[in-house]
């Protein structure tokens, strides 16, 4: 189900919705670049459990209006705008990816609507204290980062360049436009059902620019929240052969937010979580709603 919610600021957010449409809800933050859509096994797997799953356009990409200049923290008024449109008052969430510190955001900031959350593969905050922020990094993420710091005007045409490509690339053209990022065990799960999905929710997500994709650099600056202030249940999963989003990243998380339930896996990449792991992280949700 599609429908769209508008802010109390006038924006549009874009949300989709599957799994079971009167069970419990948990919202679903997508990395970065990425859209509302959501992985049909994902959706099948929620349906099984009694979970409703909901997703949404962060700002600026697919059909949600966009919000320049925002920050991490500003997911939470979004979350809470759509949660009252659609009549819900408590659910759990989970991000991977650049998503997941905007599901550490509602961690922190949304105690009174948020149960429990799930983060998988999340970047750590890039001055994160004690953290080599590029160790382990596949060398397109680590140049792109760089460039934006260096010139913020060359680090926005590349972004309306990738743009391009990713809308002409195929799903069987992914695997080659990732190859820096690809550990053995993510490259192993690139094709098929996820690589059509992969390519067809960053196709929906970009298609109207790029601004979405650039406003999500917000990553890379402050966060605009506390990890210390998060006070219910996280679940953190982060994968050793992850060139994404390093190993240390999820290393790092897991001994700076409170009470966190840690899975480190020595086995698992970054689009592995993807395909394998979150109906484990579902089962975990359900206990916790």
């Amino acid at each position: 189900m599609q429908h769209t919610v508008r802010t109390p600021d006038g924006r549009a957010l874009a949300v989709e919705e599957g799994g079971d449409p009167v069970g419990r809800p948990v919202l679903v933050h997508g990395g970065t670049p990425n859209s509302r859509h959501l992985y049909g096994p994902h959706a099948r797997d929620a349906a099984e459990r009694g979970l409703r799953l909901i997703s949404y356009d962060r700002p600026g990409y697919g059909e949600s209006s966009p919000r320049p200049g925002r920050t991490v923290a500003d997911c939470a008024d979004d979350v809470r705008a759509i949660c009252a449109q659609i009549g819900i008052d408590r659910l759990a969430m989970w991000g991977i990816s650049g998503g997941g510190p905007h599901v550490l955001a509602c961690a922190a900031l949304l105690p009174d609507l948020v149960t429990a959350v799930a983060s998988l593969a999340s970047l750590a905050p890039f001055d994160a204290d004690g953290l080599d922020y590029f160790a382990g990094m596949g060398q397109d993420n680590v140049d792109d980062t760089r460039l934006l710091f260096a010139d913020e005007a060359a680090a926005r045409t590349k972004t309306d360049s990738d743009r391009e490509q990713f809308l002409a690339a195929s799903p069987d053209d992914l695997a080659s436009g990732m190859k820096s990022l690809l550990t053995p065990a993510d490259a192993a799960v690139l094709h098929g059902e996820l690589a059509e999905f992969l390519a067809s929710a960053m196709k929906d997500g970009l298609a109207p620019g790029s601004q979405g994709w650039w406003d999500d650099n917000c990553l890379l600056r402050p966060w605009g929240f506390e990890l210390s202030d998060i006070a219910i249940p996280v679940l953190l999963l982060h994968g050793k052969q992850d060139m994404f989003v390093p190993f240390g990243h999820g290393e790092w998380l897991a001994a700076h937010v409170p009470g966190v339930q840690a899975r480190l896996s020595d086995d698992d990449g970054h689009l592995t979580l993807i395909q394998n792991r979150v109906p484990e992280v579902h089962a975990w949700l359900s206990d916790h709603l």
